[in-house]
């Protein structure tokens, strides 16, 4: 350990530069949203390097930045990063309306629906429930490639 610490003061400030960088292509690779925060803390210990501050303070601006920027930054970059997602595949069709265009009878094992030009097999949310053709319902969710869905309330 005491050879890791001489060799970083030898270096200085390039090896905050070199964490950075480092912690930087993980995030890239991963996507996680983790490891950018502590580039961020690097970022202040670099300063604090060229500024000529003692290691120990180089460390705890590095500690205290990485901590306050994963508390406060994080939670609003995960919002802002979940909210540009595209849903893929079919979760998108949920809470959608449907047209039904063959009878559902989930005893019989019958019904289709029409959802955005696509024809989908359909089955109602209650067992014991009939939906007629030409009914708008809204999709509840998705089982396999089935549809389940619920007639519309007016």
């Amino acid at each position: 350990m005491a050879d890791l610490l001489q060799l970083w003061t030898a270096y200085g400030s390039a090896s905050w530069v070199v964490l950075m960088v480092v912690l930087l292509v993980i995030e890239v690779i991963t996507m996680g949203l983790t490891t950018i925060w502590f580039a961020g803390g690097c970022l202040g210990g670099f300063i604090v390097s060229l500024l000529g501050g003692p290691m120990w303070l180089q460390f705890v601006v590095f500690a205290v930045l990485s901590l306050v920027l994963l508390i406060f930054t994080r939670p609003v970059a995960v919002k802002y990063y979940n909210s540009r997602r595209i849903k893929t595949n079919a979760d998108y069709l949920v809470g959608q309306s449907a047209v039904i265009i063959e009878g559902i009878d989930n005893l019989s094992g019958k019904g289709k629906a029409m959802i955005n030009g696509m024809e989908w097999t359909a089955r109602s949310v209650l067992d014991d429930e009939r939906i007629p053709e030409g009914t708008i319902v809204t999709v509840k969710e998705i089982q396999g490639v089935k549809l389940i869905v619920e007639e519309m309330k007016q």
